[in-house]
């Protein structure tokens, strides 16, 4: 036997939404608004219980030393609908601005400015990259675009730039102490450049060290086509041998070394001192050998600092 109804399935929405619709005619009739005083409202008030005690003036006033218009009250504002602290917001903006790019901008004689970008990449190897770039400006007046071909030689200044990356590793116990790896690409001037050092410090009393340094590098430069004759690659191998001895009291160091390179295909020997003045401040000069046979001879003073 089979039974059937006289709504159908077509008419059981209707049924559920009466339904549900009556439910919430009924709660919201037994709900009492939030903000309606109870009956004996004006009873209570009229209570001694319902007064509040006066203060007593022998209390101490425990906002006497304080100043409230140096209070951070900025410390209590948090979002109530998110739930976020703008305190610890700003801070963890601030920590990733600190371990963001690091920028510094110097200006040219030539009216450019040298800008450079670093950043630490990884403190493991401690892994850096960075950029080294010329940035020429635009002469806006006749007289800035004169001044700017007068300090160029006849010509404007042109925006160029390289980028580097480099990394330092711990040797192999006891043949050396760091491994150093360097890379610089300079896409302007179809360069590159890629090498590595081996570092050995070897202390030879209380206040002198002997470091030992030898130096691989492959220097790459690229020639550019021209109609009829197509462009080649050029590869130069150069290594390095130096031995540098540290005074720490008096901040004199002296180094000896030679290079060797495809190019030149001898030994080229090299001799220099560095004297430390002050925090920073050093003075340096050397005497070199040059492939074509004669002496080079340089003195420089500057600020030194590694980061």
């Amino acid at each position: 036997m089979e039974f059937s109804t006289g709504f159908g399935w077509t008419r059981l929405p209707l049924l559920a939404a009466a339904f549900i619709l009556g439910s919430v005619l009924t709660l919201q009739a037994q709900i009492i608004p939030p903000f309606s005083p109870p009956a004996n409202a004006a009873d209570d008030e009229a209570e001694p219980e319902a007064v509040a005690e006066a203060p007593d003036v022998s209390d101490p006033d425990v906002m006497k030393d304080i100043d409230v218009d140096k209070l951070d009250w900025s410390q209590l504002a948090i979002d109530a609908g998110t739930g976020i602290d703008p305190m610890a917001a700003r801070k963890r903006a601030q920590a990733a601005a600190r371990d963001g790019p690091d920028w510094s901008s110097n200006a040219n004689a030539n009216g450019s400015s040298a800008v450079t970008v670093k950043q630490s990449v990884s403190p493991f190897w401690d892994t850096r990259i960075g950029a080294d770039m010329t940035v020429a400006s635009e002469p806006r007046t006749m007289s800035e675009l004169l001044a700017q071909k007068a300090s160029n030689g006849g010509n404007l200044p042109q925006s160029s730039g390289s980028a580097w990356a480099t990394a330092t590793a711990p040797g192999a116990g006891a043949i050396w102490d760091k491994t150093a790896v360097e890379a610089r690409v300079d896409p302007g001037a179809e360069q590159s450049k890629i090498g590595a050092s081996l570092t050995k410090a070897v202390p030879l009393s209380g206040d002198t060290q002997l470091t030992l340094q030898n130096g691989y590098s492959v220097n790459q430069q690229g020639t550019r086509a021209v109609p009829g004759i197509g462009g080649h690659i050029i590869r130069n191998y150069e290594t390095d041998q130096s031995a540098r001895v540290t005074l720490t009291d008096t901040g004199t160091s002296i180094t000896a070394g030679q290079t060797l390179s495809t190019t030149d295909d001898k030994w080229l020997r090299k001799v220099g001192a560095e004297q430390k003045l002050f925090d920073n401040v050093t003075v340096s000069g050397s005497v070199g050998e040059t492939s074509q046979g004669a002496i080079n001879k340089s003195v420089t003073a500057g600020f030194k600092k590694s980061w």
